[in-house]
């Protein structure tokens, strides 16, 4: 066995893990997010998000001092969200088989129970689609980093062999990404025992020479 090493390896996702927005803005997130599906990003104003969290303008703006940084703020909420709910998928205690299964099956439901992004794909994808494909690499950076820090635990426990993990994280992250945007296909996804299957004949492949090597 090697010497374990933390998930907690990126300043990304150390900033994301970081633990939950202060209880006083809570509130403030939620009304943004609330008006941002009814309205969109653009159409949103920061007097309709002070209205909806039942805060007074002045109050809003010394705590986002402008909209950019609200967007921002609901932004890293929700990717933090989906990282927590693809941990709460993988069980550390399982071969690496199944983590690496669990781990695809919680971004396929990370991604298909995200209500905002295909709200603003929908309504003002002139303002979403630059971040997710022209100007997508922190989006891709992000997901690389998560993939390749489990499979970096995975490889000091001596589960998997050691070779680099991000040519095959990145691969990953840019299906998931590409499954975002155009979720229409012929994987199996709502299916969580096909999903599954595929997953370990598709993916779980990637990060090992074979099957033998992956569940060892």
């Amino acid at each position: 066995m090697g010497e374990r090493v933390t998930l907690l390896t990126s300043p990304l996702l150390d900033l994301l893990r970081a633990g939950p927005e202060e209880a006083e803005h809570e509130h403030v997130l939620d009304a943004a997010l609330a008006a941002f599906m009814d309205f969109g990003i653009r159409r949103t104003t920061m007097g309709e998000i002070a209205r909806r969290s039942g805060v007074s303008p002045a109050t809003l703006y010394r705590r986002f001092p402008g909209k950019d940084q609200l967007v921002w703020a609901v932004g890293r909420r929700e990717a933090a969200r989906f990282v927590a709910g693809v941990d709460a998928a993988v069980d550390r205690e399982a071969d690496a088989e199944s983590q690496l299964v669990e781990l695809f099956m919680g971004f396929v439901r990370g991604l298909r129970q995200n209500r905002l992004l295909p709200r603003l794909m929908a309504t003002e994808p002139e303002v979403v689609l630059p971040f997710l494909t022209t100007q997508g690499a922190p989006v891709l950076v992000l997901g690389r980093a998560y993939l390749a820090e489990v499979i970096r635990r995975l490889q000091a426990d001596g589960h998997l062999p050691v070779v680099d993990p991000e040519p095959a994280a990145e691969m990953v992250a840019r299906v998931a990404l590409s499954l975002a945007l155009t979720p229409q296909t012929c994987i199996p996804l709502d299916d969580d025992e096909a999903a599954r299957h595929f997953a370990r004949q598709h993916v779980a492949i990637l990060f090992g020479p074979g099957r033998t090597e992956l569940t060892r």
